[in-house]
């Protein structure tokens, strides 16, 4: 009866709409003990299942995907849990970092996008400098059922290189990138060097800034997010420890 269950959809929907023509002896008897809704619940996290599992090995089995960067890995049995990870796109500021993404499934996928946030800290006016947090179309309201984990993974690695700073998350670094693109170029590229391991010149300036507010007993992520909220600005970032986004 299990087998029957996964494979009868609509088969439960139409004996709970009247429609108890199409079912027959056991299988009318197995439905009329179970709780329709249960039963709905079962099917949309099996659909789930079965499609991560598909999107998953399509995504593990890409050389061509591996090669731009664009890498997963499983986080638990039920595919639920999901580590992404993207490189920083050639021609940007994050070229050569390396990001990771959480990625959450939700029972209702492939019908609701999956939630995903950064876990490596960037500098990006779509991505929340504190939380990680995403503002995509396609995670929003333009998630379409045929779109897939690898499209949304490209999306993101497509969003580091094309900022919408008109449709901001982080509306501090969209200002900085629209009023001062040279200071917000800078500023990204140091965050990609300290936090996504991008390999670079070190910038002396900054460093010297970021130390003296150390010295001045500031922790030192309190004062790069407070330098980078005030444009590097040393006598104002003094009174700043976390920015307000």
């Amino acid at each position: 009866y299990g087998h029957g269950l996964l494979l009868g959809g609509l088969q439960i929907h139409g004996y709970y709409n009247g429609w108890n023509e199409c079912l027959t002896g056991d299988s009318k008897k197995f439905l009329q003990s179970i709780n329709p809704d249960q039963a709905i619940v079962t099917m949309s996290q099996n659909i789930a299942f079965s499609r991560v599992q598909r999107e998953c090995k399509e995504i593990i089995t890409n050389k061509e995907l591996a090669e731009t960067g664009v890498m997963i890995e499983i986080r638990n049995d039920s595919l639920t849990k999901i580590r992404g990870e993207i490189r920083g796109p050639p021609d940007s500021p994050y070229e050569g970092g390396t990001y990771a993404l959480d990625i959450t499934i939700p029972d209702e996928y492939p019908f609701q996008p999956p939630v995903c946030k950064f876990i490596t800290k960037i500098w990006h006016p779509n991505i929340s400098s504190q939380t990680g947090t995403i503002c995509l179309d396609i995670l929003k309201e333009q998630w379409a059922a045929s779109l897939t984990l690898r499209t949304v993974l490209l999306s993101i690695q497509a969003l580091l290189t094309l900022p919408e700073p008109n449709d901001p998350q982080d509306a501090v670094v969209a200002r900085q990138y629209m009023d001062n693109a040279q200071l917000y170029k800078r500023t990204a590229r140091f965050w990609a060097q300290h936090y996504a391991k991008a390999e670079g010149k070190r910038d002396d300036e900054f460093w010297n800034k970021i130390d003296k507010l150390k010295d001045m007993g500031v922790k030192q992520e309190d004062a790069i997010s407070a330098l980078s909220c005030n444009w590097w600005d040393l006598s104002r970032a003094t009174d700043y420890s976390v920015c307000e986004v």
